[in-house]
């Protein structure tokens, strides 16, 4: 049987990487409408990739591994950039396209709020493992 300190250790877990989760998402949509970058480059949008991860050989019951979840990488996103018509702009190449970064506001803000409540949905599951932890040590007194 699992330990009621895994329930800390996989919400833990799952609150980290949905907090990575959410940053990436926050500078997806800052840098939407940026059409150079630090390198010189438009922004190209970033996704995090997340993992099992092992958390102390905690099994449940019925034997299966008891694992967290980890960010193992932020990659680019592989959507191609877009491409808008604006001879003026400074940015645009000799045809007249400005190339802007392939961030879809839509797709981000479902993202962030996919990922906020993954976020509330661990905070409670902490709550509730702590305050069942705290009835558990008022039994019998």
């Amino acid at each position: 049987m699992p330990s009621m300190m895994s329930v800390f250790d996989v919400a833990g877990s799952a609150l980290t990487a949905e907090s990575q989760r959410l940053n990436v998402t926050a500078s997806n949509m800052a840098n939407a409408n940026s059409t150079t970058g630090p390198d010189g480059q438009p922004y190209k949008a970033k996704q995090v990739v997340f993992q099992v991860k092992s958390i102390g050989g905690a099994r449940t019951s019925s034997g299966q591994q008891i694992g967290g979840v980890s960010v193992s990488n932020i990659i680019d996103d592989p959507t191609p950039m877009k491409m808008t018509y604006d001879p003026s702009d400074p940015s645009a190449n000799a045809d007249g396209y400005v190339t802007k970064p392939n961030v879809n506001p839509v797709n981000e803000m479902v993202n962030m709020i996919s990922a906020s409540r993954s976020y509330q949905a661990n905070v409670e599951t902490l709550n509730t493992a702590k305050t069942l932890m705290l009835k558990t040590l008022t039994i019998g007194s």
